[in-house]
């Protein structure tokens, strides 16, 4: 393992750097790169650690600038020194790209995932669930000496917590959950049924709250369904289109969507903030190619989230989609394009089981989980089946924030869990 240290205005920061398998079940498996910094206030040398699992999948962990981002960094180092993993396949850890270099012997002689067939590329990004994050975060604590160590994890992260719980347990001492209590069981198809639900309410919400915007909508459809709707690298159909609705899962999205809507569809300005306003892009395509495998418990996907995709949405393009994957989400855009036959591949694949009920239930972790009661994301519903196989898990469900709640509320939701974890909090 490779260490660095340096600082910034109030932080001590250690980044390290450490050879992990890219299949853990396998030792003569090719080594890929972890990465991860850990974040110390000047005082806290001595802390036990606290390891933030990122949202996702396929994104980095956050990059303080400062003492005070994240803006729940400050309450985190009171009583942690903070471990900012990314996750395999992003950031610093050896990346997950159409140039990036593989790692030799990873696809038979092929260089880059560019230069693989689609099954090779399908079978490398088999390796980049939870399970094999949780198993990486293992080897990052076995190295740092640490007996136990805490999780934080926000969203998919929480998944990455949930399976650590399932097959890690006693490397734990507390547990973090914030919009991320995954369900358990082959049956992805509730979860998805449950947030098509759930955006079809929030779309009318929205069109209730700004009237104007859904005929400017329903004309971008039209736009997007004759193959006339432009982005700097392409067009967009009205599948991908449809997604901005992701928009509307976050605190300010309604606001975001409707200065997006505001601008004249023909400008540079329309064409640029629409691109970047779209969900599942090229710079980070875990987030797309292996998005519904994370929901995966031990089933194939088979395009979940269009097989329950309502027949009113199908019919009305008005009613917007949240995480919704989509094959248009793959194939129209250009730097994901080359992933398509691979994802196919990936559809079809029977994913193992990431969490083993009984060990849940016999997983004496003290646990807190902040449920949000309309999570655009995660079904509260299911959340809270979940929370009740942890015989130490504390649920706060509240409607105060939306699925970025940690981030909004600054100190407010991990201070809110912490407390309720360590019993200094009513339930």
């Amino acid at each position: 393992m490779s260490a660095t240290t340096w600082s910034l205005p109030g932080l001590h920061l250690t980044d390290l750097t450490l050879p992990v398998p890219l299949d853990h079940a396998d030792p003569a498996s090719p080594r890929i790169e972890l990465f991860a910094r850990i974040v110390t206030a000047p005082s806290g040398e001595d802390l036990p650690y606290l390891v933030y699992l990122q949202g996702g999948p396929g994104s980095e962990a956050p990059r303080p600038l400062d003492a005070s981002t994240p803006p729940w960094l400050p309450r985190a180092l009171r009583e942690f020194r903070v471990v900012m993993l990314d996750q395999r396949g992003t950031g610093r850890s050896t990346p997950v790209g159409l140039d990036a270099p593989l790692p030799e012997g990873a696809a038979d002689g092929a260089a880059t995932l560019r230069e693989a067939s689609p099954q090779q590329q399908a079978e490398y990004l088999t390796h980049f669930r939870a399970d094999a994050i949780a198993r990486d975060a293992e080897l990052l604590r076995e190295h740092l000496g640490a007996e136990r160590w805490s999780l934080l994890g926000q969203s998919f992260g929480g998944f990455t917590a949930l399976r650590y719980l399932s097959a890690h347990a006693s490397s734990v001492e507390t547990a973090l959950f914030t919009g991320g209590l995954p369900s358990v069981g082959p049956d992805m198809e509730a979860a998805y049924r449950l947030t098509w639900e759930g955006m079809a309410v929030r779309s009318e919400r929205y069109w209730d709250r700004f009237p104007g915007d859904r005929d400017r909508f329903r004309a971008l459809a039209d736009r997007a369904a004759a193959g006339t709707l432009r982005i700097p690298d392409g067009t967009v159909g009205v599948e991908r289109l449809r997604r901005l609705g992701h928009l509307l899962g976050a605190s300010s999205g309604q606001e975001r969507l409707h200065l997006l809507l505001d601008l004249d569809p023909d400008s540079p300005a329309f064409a640029h903030d629409l691109a970047a306003a779209l969900p599942f892009g090229g710079r980070n395509p875990l987030y797309a190619v292996i998005h519904e495998s994370c929901w995966a418990d031990g089933t194939a996907t088979a395009w979940t989230a269009e097989r329950t995709m309502p027949a009113p949405v199908r019919e009305d393009p008005t009613l917007l989609a949240g995480e919704h994957m989509h094959h248009e989400a793959i194939t129209e855009d250009p730097e994901l394009a080359p992933f398509a036959e691979a994802a196919e591949i990936l559809a079809a694949h029977a994913w193992p089981r990431l969490y083993d009920e009984q060990a849940l239930r016999a997983a004496e972790v003290p646990a807190a989980a902040a449920v949000y009661f309309e999570d655009a994301y995660v079904p509260r519903d299911l959340s809270l089946a979940t929370a009740a196989l942890l015989p130490r898990m504390r649920t706060w469900v509240t409607s105060e924030f939306e699925h970025n709640g940690l981030r909004a509320s600054g100190e407010g939701v991990l201070d809110h869990l912490l407390d309720l974890a360590a019993g200094r909090r009513a339930a």
